[in-house]
């Protein structure tokens, strides 16, 4: 009898995992496998830099406290460089300054341990769903292009004009302008473009939508104390200027 054949699927995603627990990281790996993903671990901040800015990949799972280089200097990095991979940070510290401060740089979610397996691939999935749900059109759409005003968003580039200038964003601002341009008139609260743009209900870190509509408005706005285009709406939230 000729011996069988198993012919085990490739994997349709790839993660990595920089983490220097080095049974936590195997533990995650294997957890993450079910998700039809290529997990690959290591378990120092500059190899895990260098291997994210070398590779493309689905997500990136980062514990903070790492050796050499932590985890908030490689998302810093990451996002500085214009790697708009989602980031799910991993940390045994519990206090709300680590969590705000890890989504100011970028990170998309926050787990804090000792967490379950079922709340990690949640986590993933809720993660994975709102990339999906965030990548650029196809060439040549007509939702190619945003424009309001003298702010121009080109989706398929993740490219910001304003006044004839390209600028600099970081990937969460890009999805916060974006969003907003996309609903102009709209009033939301803070929460609501928590869940809508970062993908996940963030209780107490309503500050992390303010920071990062402060730097919208200093980039974009030719007079940020008075801003013309992202309107505050006192007792609410935040709007776009419908036309200027």
């Amino acid at each position: 009898m000729s011996a069988k054949i198993l012919a085990y699927p490739t994997p349709e995603r790839r993660f990595l995992i920089i983490e220097d627990e080095k049974d936590l990281a195997e533990l995650v790996q294997l957890q993450l496998r079910d998700l039809s993903a290529e997990c690959i671990k290591c378990h120092c901040g500059s190899e895990g830099l260098a291997l994210a800015l070398a590779q493309q990949w689905d997500l990136i799972l980062l514990d903070l406290r790492l050796p050499g280089m932590d985890g908030l200097d490689v998302c810093r990095e990451l996002r500085a460089k214009g790697i708009t991979t989602p980031v799910l940070m991993l940390t045994s510290r519990a206090t709300e300054l680590d969590r705000v401060l890890g989504l100011e740089l970028g990170a998309d979610d926050y787990l804090t341990k000792p967490f379950s397996s079922l709340e990690l691939v949640a986590r993933v999935k809720a993660l994975l769903r709102r990339a999906a749900m965030h990548q650029t059109p196809a060439p040549n759409s007509v939702d190619n292009l945003l424009h309001v005003g003298d702010v121009l968003i080109d989706s398929q580039q993740r490219r910001v004009e304003v006044r004839g200038q390209n600028i600099d964003c970081t990937a969460k601002e890009f999805d916060l302008l974006r969003y907003f341009v996309s609903n102009p008139g709209k009033v939301f609260r803070r929460m609501d473009l928590l869940q809508e743009v970062w993908g996940y209900g963030h209780d107490g870190y309503e500050h992390t939508v303010n920071s990062h509509i402060n730097r919208l408005r200093a980039k974009i706005e030719r007079d940020p104390s008075q801003p013309k285009y992202i309107l505050t709406v006192w007792g609410v939230g935040y709007k776009f200027q419908e036309a200027l």
